[in-house]
């Protein structure tokens, strides 16, 4: 008697659990739902300059915070919270440079009791360059002085952190 041919191959269909309990309305994106929350979207981009000034006003109160009261574990967790507010809001509000440098600043910071130690001229000069950034309107890496601000302050970034462990 012959023995069947061994099998190359089986195709299993995925369990669809979760779309079966909610729905066919979650099972595909609505192309509709999408262009209306992008014009929603673009509609509000008139305030995104406002908002993100907003925004670097808050970073900037807290860097001043740390001067007036002294870098405690308070004051510098208050800065890394609107660095990485700005981290996530710059590109949302069209300047994805200071995604990117906020991005830096928030490495810079790390975590942990550290924090109080990081030396204030490298904080002082990422502030600075988000606050130049809006100011001359520096939206992206495609601009060589953004792009040569934003790679020195990783490496002087990088080369912080690489002494201090």
């Amino acid at each position: 008697m012959s023995q069947p041919p061994p099998r190359q191959g089986q195709v299993f269909a995925a369990p669809t659990v979760l779309r079966d309990r909610l729905g066919p309305r979650f099972g595909r994106i609505d192309p509709e739902a999408i262009a209306k929350a992008e014009a929603a979207l673009k509609g509000l981009s008139s305030q995104f300059g406002q908002w993100l000034q907003d925004e670097v006003t808050k970073l900037e109160a807290a860097r001043e915070a740390i001067r007036t009261e002294g870098a405690t574990r308070a004051t510098i967790d208050k800065l890394f919270t609107n660095a990485h507010d700005l981290k996530g809001l710059g590109a949302t509000y069209e300047f994805p440079l200071i995604t990117r440098i906020a991005g830096s600043l928030c490495k810079l910071l790390g975590d942990g009791d550290e924090r109080v130690s990081t030396p204030m001229a490298l904080v002082d000069a990422h502030v600075n360059t988000i606050r130049a950034a809006v100011r001359d309107n520096i939206r992206d890496s495609d601009n060589p002085i953004g792009q040569a601000l934003a790679s020195e302050l990783e490496k002087r970034t990088a080369d912080y952190l690489a002494a201090r462990t």
